[in-house]
């Protein structure tokens, strides 16, 4: 039945221009689009065998009724399964577009275990989402009644967007602080357009708005206002700043020009495509386009490098992954997709230096084997004498992962406990930290992690400030 959609969007496209004016063709286009995407979401959710063992929602940290909305799905039902799946996940539209769920849900579904081939469940949960917002389906938040507790979220990206979501839906006031002028934090800033529209990000962004949520843009806290000065403010405080410190390089050159952090790529990139003045992307400092390019890092930052210099027009694209396929911690399916779009991917390699004049002119990389196993189990990669040479390159991204900034010296604030690494320490359960009345939620508690975790957080950690708010003596003391 899809196929024969499909065919019949084929068919008419061919014939189209020669009958009917711009208009016309694209509102018939749309309607016969949206007739195959009907018909293969209905395929796809068809083909879940409705497990007793449900591994695909015991493998989403959110926990998704996968299976319930399939089911509804393929039973052309889409506004209920729409609400089962909003039900549990605060940004569904969001989920299925950047979840890697081949690592996750899809992963692990019974039919992909067998051979058959997964039921592609992030592609269903993006249609039934858009679908929602295109029908009026999502509800607007219009608490039932107002309370008058406050609370202040520091980080407006998933962790603090959930949080927001969850306590506003009960009628606590909400201020959203963040250092950008956009919300969204890396769903804005870092996830490339071509993954994340963001216009979907900013429709989620205005209902909060709308609903009642107040943010305060440009907010550095620490400089434009003082931590101390929030939680004077409110009942309670939820830190969700996520981890922004670049991981850096060493090495002969690696101060020169020409080599740059992901984030400040992939920040310039997204602003540009906002319409935003972006001087170092216009003077070509963060601009791909014509140079030789070579990526640092095997995650999924480096996947969003990689795949929007290509974009840019670079001339070539490499990545640099001191371990092999095998052991990379990005997406499999990020990987194949770079590769299709001509990405070169160069295994078992890392920098140990840089060529330099007036600005990066190589990579000097050093070969690498796989030796023991560290102590996360990971065999360690190990030099191979001799074995050097060097990487033309105009443009080298650093993409090796973040850290967390330190916070209780950043904001001049004493007894916010942190761990060995940085992060905050807070309580697995209630998100609680060693302040009261203060709780912490995503990246900044976890390390980087996906957004589909700090949505689960913030969501976690609005339940535990609500329970606070409510009976504060009582939760303090236990």
């Amino acid at each position: 039945m899809a196929q024969e959609r499909m065919l019949k969007f084929v068919t008419v496209a061919k014939e189209m221009p020669e009958k009917r004016d711009a208009g016309a063709r694209a509102q018939d286009f749309d309607e016969i689009y949206r007739e195959y995407a009907d018909a293969k979401a209905a395929e796809q959710a068809s083909r879940c065998s409705q497990c007793g063992v449900p591994y695909c929602q015991a493998h989403c940290p959110l926990h998704n009724n996968i299976p319930d909305w399939l089911r509804l799905t393929a039973e052309g039902r889409l506004q209920e399964a729409y609400e089962l799946s909003q039900a549990t996940n605060t940004f569904p539209e969001i989920c299925g577009r950047i979840c890697p769920q081949d690592r996750l849900c899809e992963g692990n579904c019974v039919i992909e275990q067998s051979g058959h081939g997964t039921v592609t469940i992030g592609a269903v949960e993006k249609y039934l989402t858009d679908t929602a917002w295109e029908r009026g389906w999502v509800k607007p938040i219009d608490p039932k009644a107002e309370r008058s507790e406050s609370v202040g979220i520091i980080g407006a990206g998933p962790a603090g967007l959930a949080a927001a979501d969850a306590l506003r839906r009960q009628g606590v006031q909400v201020t959203v602080y963040d250092r950008y002028d956009r919300g969204g934090g890396l769903l804005t800033y870092g996830i490339p357009g071509f993954k994340l529209e963001k216009d979907v990000v900013l429709a989620r962004i205005a209902q909060l708005e709308q609903g009642g949520v107040t943010f305060v843009a440009n907010c550095n806290v620490g400089e434009d206002l003082s931590f101390d000065a929030i939680r004077g403010k409110h009942d309670a405080v939820l830190i969700a700043t996520g981890v922004y410190k670049s991981r850096d390089l060493e090495g002969e050159g690696a101060d020169a020009a020409g080599i740059v952090r992901a984030i400040d790529y992939l920040t310039a990139s997204n602003r540009k495509s906002f319409g935003d003045e972006v001087p170092e992307f216009d003077s070509g400092e963060l601009n791909a386009e014509g140079k030789r390019v070579v990526v640092i890092g095997g995650g999924d930052t480096a996947m969003d490098c990689v795949r929007t210099a290509i974009r840019q027009g670079a001339q070539s694209v490499k990545c640099l992954y001191r371990r092999d396929r095998d052991n990379m911690p990005g997406s499999q399916r990020e990987v194949a997709n770079a590769e299709e779009e001509g990405v070169e991917f160069v295994w078992l390699s890392a920098p140990r230096g840089f060529v330099a004049g007036n600005g990066v002119e190589g990579v000097t990389v050093q070969k690498m084997r796989l030796g023991a196993p560290d102590a996360s189990g990971r065999r360690s990669p190990e030099v191979i004498p001799g074995a050097d040479y060097v990487e033309p390159a105009e443009l080298v991204i650093k993409a090796l992962g973040f850290e967390p900034e330190a916070l209780p010296k950043l904001w001049g604030v004493e007894g916010l406990d942190v761990t060995r690494w940085g992060t905050v320490k807070a309580h697995f359960a209630t998100h609680a930290t060693s302040l009261p009345g203060v709780y912490a939620a995503g990246d900044i508690v976890r390390g980087a992690s996906l957004v589909v975790w700090a949505i689960r957080d913030g969501r976690e950690a609005a339940d535990a400030i609500l329970a606070y708010l409510t009976q504060p003596a009582q939760v303090a003391a236990e």
